[in-house]
């Protein structure tokens, strides 16, 4: 059975042109991953290892130089309407109240009607938990709440594959650890196919059913941890002695001295 993403033999690069000269700056390196349907798999590697440039071209923001992305067995060629994406600031329109915010892109469509729209946003701003702040405005939210409104604008659209980029990043440890117990209960409940990019290693751990480990640039997958924990999970898993020992772990090959493998559970690529 074909996997429902399947990225093969990705190679990227920037070239930047001056007046006298050309450099060019090789950014993802042979990525070759497959994610089955439902599955979340987290992504870290060390800064300026192209983590998010694999995200942006998975989204179709960015065009790989070579290998293929599929979808369902379909390559993707550009953005579509399959794929959400969220980035790290919510970037919430200040003059549209949350309700409207995340109507924005079904409205963009044209092709819905008001009561499906409707249905739609009610909906995800109820799975978000922003019952009853649907009249407010951007500036009236705390740095969790838009973001919560930043989640319920991309579910309104109901993708198949949500791409996250540090969406958690910007935000304090009280709420980023709220945000994630959420976002965890969540992804159990959708079943939704998730890749989510950070730079944390323990907020990795705690909601991927995968961890894919990059290398320095150029990047490329040195590993892929499948994470041994069940689901659901709580909180209180992030001080056992299994969670920190994967913790443990992963840090180690993420240390600048190299690859060191992992134990039996992690495939090399």
């Amino acid at each position: 059975m074909s996997a429902f993403l399947e990225i093969a033999d990705l190679n990227k690069r920037f070239v930047r042109r001056r007046r006298k000269s050309v450099s060019e700056l090789h950014v993802l390196k042979d990525i070759n991953l497959q994610v089955g349907g439902g599955e979340f798999v987290t992504i870290i590697g060390p800064s300026g290892c192209g983590k998010s440039t694999l995200l942006n071209c998975v989204a179709g923001l960015e065009e790989q130089d070579s290998g293929s992305i599929c979808l369902e067995g379909i390559e993707l060629a550009g953005p579509g309407p399959e794929r959400a994406f969220i980035f790290q600031q919510a970037s919430l329109l200040p003059w549209r109240t949350v309700e409207r915010n995340a109507a924005y892109g079904l409205q963009l469509r044209r092709q819905y009607s008001r009561n499906e729209i409707a249905r739609r946003v009610e909906r995800a701003i109820a799975l978000v938990g922003l019952q009853g702040f649907e009249h407010h405005y951007p500036h009236e939210l705390s740095g969790g709440m838009q973001q919560r409104a930043n989640i319920a604008r991309a579910l309104a659209t109901e993708p198949t594959l949500v791409l996250m980029d540090e969406p958690f990043g910007a935000l304090d440890a009280l709420t980023r650890e709220s945000l994630q117990d959420e976002l965890s209960a969540l992804g159990a409940r959708l079943e939704q196919t998730t890749l989510f990019v950070t730079h944390d290693i323990e907020e990795a751990v705690y909601l991927g059913d995968r961890v894919v480990v990059m290398s320095l640039r150029p990047g490329r997958i040195i590993a892929d941890f499948r994470v041994p924990l069940e689901r659901p999970r709580l909180r209180s898993v992030t001080e056992t002695a299994e969670f920190r020992q994967i913790v443990r772990e992963l840090r180690l090959l993420l240390r600048p001295s190299g690859d060191a493998p992992l134990k039996a559970e992690v495939s090399t690529q």
